[in-house]
């Protein structure tokens, strides 16, 4: 199956996916553990009703994801993962099989690296943070790769400025080529660019609202959580959803920018120091 085939811009249908024999999950969401006003559990509720799994991914904090997947039931699908938010720019999807595993790597490599917002980058870099996760049993992603118009949140973004060498691809499983807070243009380049490094392929909503759990699937012909992660690795997953509306958009970065609200003093110095100064001092 080519890249073009693996990738549906439309509503998913976790039923029909289902009877495909195929596990499906959304595997870019947020929760009230970073910058989100959802609950954990609530996710977790909608999710059962929409018969959807999904990747709990707060940007680098774990709370929500231990805690869901430490007591959800035998059939849910909980994905323990973390966004990392990398000092040069880049954020960084990881998700791992097992949560202990993750509970482990985020105390080791995580923790001791934050910066004073822990929704922002921490004092690691991009080739730092993925040469941490070598030899961990955990599936790598980079976020939204083509990154926004300002600042430098994409992995491919980075390449295209020379930030990045074309190398830091061997250091990943996959790309996610269907963010739903990013554009149609910006989703297509990001397949062409997953094609063009042999990468696996994933989908998320990048969700903060309740609402947007599901909108975007990223599904494959497997049992549970860890067939569809081996999937993603060995590039059989295939990603359907549709970007998100203009008000949605809006709706989504009004519930963001209150929840940083009390971090805005340390949310000004770290945008100041990446987008301004064009580096990040890692004293912050």
């Amino acid at each position: 199956m080519s890249y073009a085939d693996r990738v549906s811009f439309e509503r998913p249908d976790p039923a029909a996916l289902r009877e495909r024999g195929m596990v499906c999950a959304d595997m870019h969401f947020h929760t009230r553990c970073s910058d989100s006003f959802t609950s954990p559990w609530s996710a977790l509720k909608l999710a059962r009703r929409r018969g959807v799994g999904f990747a709990v991914t707060d940007h680098n904090l774990v709370s929500s994801a231990v805690g869901l997947c430490r007591e959800k039931g035998a059939d849910d699908i909980v994905i323990p993962g973390m966004e990392i938010s990398a000092w040069d720019g880049p954020h960084i999807l990881v998700y791992f099989y097992d949560w202990r595993d993750l509970e482990s790597y985020w105390s080791r490599h995580v923790h001791p690296h934050m910066s004073g917002n822990p929704w922002l980058a921490i004092r690691r870099g991009t080739r730092e943070i993925l040469e941490s996760l070598e030899g961990e049993s955990c599936v790598v992603s980079a976020a939204h790769p083509m990154g926004y118009p300002s600042g430098n949140k994409g992995v491919e973004k980075c390449i295209s400025k020379g930030i990045l060498g074309d190398d830091i691809c061997d250091l990943l499983d996959a790309y996610e080529v269907i963010c739903s807070g990013m554009t149609r243009r910006s989703n297509l380049a990001a397949l062409a660019n997953a094609e063009r490094h042999g990468l696996g392929i994933t989908g998320g909503t990048d969700g903060h609202l309740g609402s947007e759990l599901g909108n975007v699937v990223t599904a494959a012909c497997a049992d549970d959580a860890d067939g569809l992660l081996d999937a993603v690795a060995s590039g059989r997953s295939i990603v359907i959803g549709r970007e998100k509306s203009l008000p949605w958009k809006v709706a989504m970065g009004g519930a963001c920018t209150l929840r940083f609200l009390p971090h805005t003093p340390s949310a000004l110095r770290v945008h100041l120091s990446q987008n301004i100064t064009g580096r990040f001092r890692r004293g912050l």
